[in-house]
């Protein structure tokens, strides 16, 4: 805890959507009190009293987008914020290939205007959701911090800017302490099976797409390619359960109490998993097969990538505490409880 006579108040933006809302019950379970603005795009309001059931405690709630500033405002004049967790942000990566300017518009654009708001109400504390992507084709593995900086997709671009502008302002104002947590691959949810990653159509990430073919709701799961220069010739990536994601995040911002400056940390396990590990650990999971078909590799994928996690291990002391088949096995609840997510409409 921070000493805080009352819960410290922290904005998390974004907060419905699939890692803020894992991130506001660890919130809660560690004293703090987070107020959520999310503008609803991309996540469900259903996902406040699944919080509340979890935790005992709903979260306040402001429907708003973080570009904007008036809304954004009034909250932070309402509310004495102590800290902000910046979620907020479109993400698919194949999406930004094809719409570069609505990525640049949400994610640059919105991050610029919530520091400016930010700023004009004296919040200096602030921890960014940037993301692996930035790395691009890495070097060397495990990828360490002071990798090169060098993103292959729009995606990407938004997350070196706005991690750009964030170092920029701490060192035109050094009041500010900030955090930039860089993401590898976020799977599974809450034990409780209650929330979840509940993507809007096709999935883009590996794991929900296994979950809804192991439901039924999708025939196969395409891996693409089989010839990459790893043990069994599919990508290796490095899985993070949601719940380590979250506890990172607060004991990053404990760290932004504590401390002055600036911090960047990668966020992941250390190791990677081939998308057949992957699959075979869901099967025994769930039960059930999980059919696959080898289709041909997608432009820009590489064969392999997993974090050095000794900086947020020595700085933040924290480390991943669930592996592989707890993220299969939570993920299995969420999915065979809610098999079409929290609208229940199969949308």
């Amino acid at each position: 805890m921070t000493g805080h006579a009352s819960p410290a108040k922290i904005l998390v933006t974004g907060g419905t959507g699939y890692i803020g809302s894992h991130t506001c019950v660890v919130l809660i379970d560690n004293g703090f009190e987070p107020i959520v603005v999310d503008n609803l795009c991309n996540s469900n309001l259903v996902v406040l009293d699944r919080i509340a059931t979890i935790t005992g405690h709903r979260p306040a709630f402001y429907e708003a987008d973080i570009r904007d500033t008036n809304s954004v405002g009034n909250i932070l004049r309402e509310h004495e914020i102590a800290a902000v967790m910046h979620f907020a942000g479109l993400k698919a990566v194949g999406e930004s290939v094809g719409q570069p300017l609505r990525y640049y518009r949400n994610n640059v654009e919105g991050s610029l205007k919530l520091c400016q708001t930010l700023h004009e109400a004296g919040v200096r504390r602030f921890l960014f959701s940037s993301s692996a992507t930035i790395y691009g084709m890495p070097d060397t593995l495990p990828i360490h911090e002071t990798a090169p900086i060098r993103p292959t997709n729009p995606y990407g671009h938004t997350k070196a800017f706005i991690e750009q502008i964030l170092q920029d302002l701490h060192h035109a104002n050094p009041e500010w302490r900030m955090g930039l947590l860089r993401y590898f691959n976020p799977v599974g949810a809450h034990e409780s099976g209650l929330i979840g990653e509940d993507p809007k159509g096709m999935p883009n990430n590996l794991m929900p797409f296994i979950s809804q073919v192991a439901a039924g709701r999708r025939e196969f799961l395409s891996v693409f390619g089989n010839d990459y220069p790893t043990p069994d010739g599919t990508g290796i990536r490095d899985y993070i359960h949601v719940m380590d994601l979250a506890e990172a995040h607060v004991s990053g911002l404990e760290h932004l109490f504590r401390n002055e400056g600036l911090f960047t940390v990668n966020v992941g396990t250390g190791r990677g998993y081939s998308v057949i590990e992957v699959v075979k650990a869901f099967e025994r999971a769930s039960g059930l097969p999980v059919p696959y078909r080898i289709v041909a590799r997608r432009p820009g994928d590489i064969a392999a990538c997993y974090a050095d996690v000794t900086r947020s291990r020595e700085m933040l002391g924290w480390k991943t505490r669930r592996n592989l088949e707890h993220m299969c096995a939570d993920a299995w609840r969420w999915q065979s409880s809610n098999p079409h997510g929290y609208d229940g409409s199969g949308k």
